[in-house]
């Protein structure tokens, strides 16, 4: 498989991997989106907070969005490619306990509308920013997945002086490299073009570990199968067309990464000549989707890279 520079940890869609692995039908089923469990887990009963609110992105499209908890700072979850708000269950209550938690749905994805003829990263990163501008909270704390942390890097300048820093999840390994030649780029891409259902069913098991829950791959590869084709190409194209080394200046949090394993891991020496105020931590024997591989782990060290960045921006 060839490997490209916005996901050459998880070969072709390391920032692009798939999601919805809540065992809905698919994430492009957008009723009950929130109501459905991740396997193995009891679906949450949350109330009202559950009833999806909207936010207009730049070009008219309806982002879904869902608020959960209270406090500062607010924290995003932004998900992947072919991912929903879903994908972030088994955080939710760890999260929401002390901050004010919000999911979205990123345009074509889940509740949200795909009225949309531009899926690049900016686009998406107008989906984000339109979210927070109706979040009151003084802070706000992005994390990414895969994709969704390309997907911060362009929301950040949009949102100005509240956003503390950025946390992405398996992701940021090709930050300052170029991007790909077309013809890689293309080549990377045919199989999906040739066979998107099949090709996505014998890829995504690569993206796990070996110790995975055999059902929940199943699930992942049923769910990333059902994404719209012309979605999923135009945004791996977008993925991978677009220059993140650009808009780092225009960034002036900290980010951090939480990476699955020393062989994913962005190279943190690399990108701090680029940009000083980045680190990584790595979590080890985990796949791509370390949220959902191993939450018990997981969830504490986001927890505290959270507290980290609050403390960073209380501090006199």
């Amino acid at each position: 498989m060839t490997r490209l520079r916005a996901i050459a940890a998880a070969g072709l869609c390391c920032a692009a991997a798939a999601c919805n692995p809540s065992g809905r039908p698919a994430s492009h089923d957008t009723a009950g989106a929130q109501d459905a469990a991740s396997p193995g887990e009891t679906p949450a009963v949350r109330s009202a907070e559950d009833a999806p609110r909207f936010a207009q992105s730049l070009d008219g499209v309806a982002i879904a969005y869902h608020v959960y908890g209270h406090g500062d700072p607010a924290v995003v979850l932004i998900h992947g490619w072919a991912c929903d708000s879903g994908y972030w269950r088994a955080q939710l209550a760890d999260l929401d306990a002390r901050y004010t938690t919000v999911t979205l749905d990123l345009a074509g994805h889940g509740a949200s509308g795909r009225n949309r003829t531009d899926w690049s990263m900016a686009s998406y990163g107008e989906d984000v920013a339109a979210v927070v501008r109706q979040l009151p909270n003084r802070a706000i704390v992005l994390v990414g997945h895969l994709m969704g942390g390309p997907v911060a890097l362009e929301a950040a300048p949009l949102i100005g002086e509240r956003l503390i820093g950025i946390i992405g999840v398996d992701t940021f390994t090709s930050l300052g490299l170029p991007p790909p030649a077309r013809q890689t780029l293309e080549a990377a891409i045919a199989p999906f073009r040739a066979d998107f259902v099949g090709y996505m069913h014998r890829f995504v098991p690569t993206l796990f570990a070996r110790s995975a829950d055999p059902a929940v791959v199943t699930r992942v590869a049923d769910d990333m199968s059902r994404e719209p084709p012309q979605i999923a190409i135009a945004s791996l194209i977008g993925l991978n067309t677009a220059d993140f080394g650009l808009l780092l200046p225009r960034i002036h949090v900290p980010i951090v990464v939480i990476d699955s394993q020393p062989a994913h891991a962005a190279n943190e020496a690399r990108i701090r000549r680029l940009y000083p105020a980045f680190r990584s931590v790595t979590l080890e024997d985990s796949g791509h989707f370390l949220m959902l591989e191993d939450p018990e782990h997981f969830n504490p060290v986001l927890l505290r890279e959270i507290a980290s960045l609050s403390a960073a921006r209380a501090a006199p």
